[in-house]
């Protein structure tokens, strides 16, 4: 073969991301992608899923991202490709996941002549990417895929990585290509300020007048060990953010509760701290603005102390602080493993999830979109079997489904329950199609309440009372309802309707010991 087929950009490029640990591309390629298709099939050590929609490839290279700890990877077809993905781009950025975009361009001479498919690219990536560049050669487009990595491996104040596009005209795909190049190393995490450790310790004296405000990777493990010694050692509370990027909790770890999603509760829960100390979190505001109610969520009289976020080597900041403290994560309580009764009777939300607590197995990874009906997940399972629990961060309904597929193609061996609103499950259906071209380890457990639930709420919320008919049909699903298990076996998953508890707690017996994706319609 010739060297431009052989080693043209696109291999170089190829060859470049799995070199630097990028390797599972979640893909939903297009004509100006093809140079670039090849060369995912020739380099041995890459691994491709394709998606029926971008959203779903954004969301699943989330999951695997959160997952792995190494920069997820998409391929995108132009700019109005990438603005399918935005939406679940939103929750990685939010979240502090790493991911490359790898997204096809026209030709460089073809731009000129402003060709249907001819958009602003770069403006369409520039609100959800951290890292923006278009590739402008061949021989240098390498160069620029190791740039991307470093850039994807940086940390931010959400967390641990960014996002990045990398824009790939298709000329320089099919020119002639370099050598792989090795992406540099991110620039180190970040110490904490001797100042605000000062003022951390001295807050942390006053014992239960202080919280100690959890987020980004700071809720993993071991940093719930340190936190917790830290708690216990001096008095203090700990607390979580209302969504978590990826919690592992459940028996032998260290119990995390969480901010509440409603308003008036969250201030009620932090009405009495004078202090509260931020670790990889930022100060709590509300999810929205409401009509004569506070944006922030301490009160007016809390000392803020900025301690570290996502920018900052989290275990490093604790670790200190329990030192300063004369606290050890070995002595940090940790939970008994007690999960609830199988429940019986009614299917409700709580009866569902108390069944879920109950039979899932040690490793399970839930994926947590349950938006309304997840307000008893938290408490129900603290108990459970250890497990990791991903959650949506920025708001942009529609990651469940992508994000277990890209957990359960991170963790093939480990079981992936997606605990999926139904209203939001809608947004990228289409996962589950991928889930079953690859037999992805994936109980979805759709929560069927035929509706958006939490806006009849936020209608009393924002004060929009006496709703009419009208506005309720925009809440509603049930005119005509939707048959889930239907949808799912037309995309190639088995599933099961329950509509009582034990039929629910049966089904999930089936779904627990089906090596592969599996659907349960929770009529609640």
């Amino acid at each position: 073969m010739t060297e431009q087929t052989n080693q043209n950009g696109a291999t170089s490029l190829v060859q470049t991301l799995v070199a630097g640990g990028v390797d599972v591309c979640f893909s939903n390629p297009g004509t100006s992608e093809m140079h670039f298709v090849a060369a995912l099939d020739r380099v041995d050590g890459m691994s491709c899923v394709l998606c029926l929609f971008e959203g779903v490839a954004t969301g699943a290279a989330d999951g695997w991202a959160r997952m792995t700890g190494r920069p997820g990877l998409t391929l995108l077809h132009l700019g109005p490709g990438l603005g399918n993905g935005l939406a679940n781009l939103h929750n990685a950025r939010k979240a502090g996941t790493s991911i490359v975009n790898v997204v096809g361009e026209h030709t460089t001479q073809h731009l000129a002549y402003d060709a249907p498919l001819t958009s602003d690219t770069e403006g369409v990536a520039r609100p959800m990417s951290h890292w923006v560049r278009t590739g402008r050669d061949s021989r240098g487009i390498a160069a620029d895929g190791a740039a991307a990595i470093t850039a994807a491996r940086t940390a931010c104040p959400a967390g641990p990585g960014q996002i990045a596009t990398l824009i790939l005209p298709a000329d320089t795909a099919w020119g002639p290509g370099s050598a792989p190049v090795v992406a540099a190393e991110p620039p180190p995490r970040k110490s904490a300020d001797a100042s605000l450790m000062a003022r951390a310790v001295a807050a942390l004296g006053k014992g239960a007048e202080t919280l100690i405000f959890l987020g980004a990777d700071a809720v993993r493990a071991a940093g719930l060990e340190l936190a917790g010694a830290i708690a216990a050692r001096t008095g203090a509370s700990m607390m979580g953010r209302t969504s978590l990027s990826r919690i592992e909790r459940g028996a032998g770890r260290v119990n995390l509760p969480r901010l509440p999603y409603p308003l008036d509760v969250s201030l009620e829960t932090l009405a009495p701290y004078r202090s509260i100390v931020l670790v990889g979190a930022p100060d709590p505001v509300a999810f929205f603005g409401y009509p004569g109610r506070p944006s922030r969520l301490a009160p007016d009289h809390a000392e803020i102390i900025p301690l570290a976020d996502g920018t900052h080597d989290v275990l490093a900041v604790l670790a200190e602080l329990a030192e300063a403290v004369g606290a050890r994560a070995a002595d940090a309580p940790r939970l008994a493993y007690d999960p609830p009764p199988l429940p019986r009777g009614a299917l409700t939300a709580e009866s569902a999830t108390a069944a879920v607590a109950a039979m899932m197995p040690e490793g399970t990874i839930i994926v947590d979109e349950s938006i309304t009906s997840g307000r008893y997940s938290s408490a129900m399972t603290q108990n459970a079997a250890p497990h990791d629990w991903l959650q949506i961060t920025g708001g942009s309904i529609g990651i469940g489904p992508p994000m277990a597929l890209g957990a359960a193609v991170a963790a093939p061996a480990r079981k992936v329950i997606n605990l999926q609103a139904d209203g939001s499950a809608m947004y990228t259906f289409q996962a589950l199609w991928s889930q079953a071209r690859i037999r992805a380890n994936v109980l979805t457990i759709i929560w069927a309440n035929r509706s958006y639930a939490i806006l009849t709420g936020e209608l009393t919320a924002v004060g929009a009372s006496n709703p009419g008919r009208k506005a309720l049909d925009m809440l509603s699903l049930d005119n005509p309802a939707l048959d889930w298990v239907s949808l799912a076996k037309g995309m190639g998953v088995p599933g099961i309707r329950a509509e009582s508890a034990e039929a629910f707690t049966a089904a999930l017996r089936a779904g627990l010991a089906e090596n592969g994706p599996f659907l349960i319609e929770a009529v609640i």
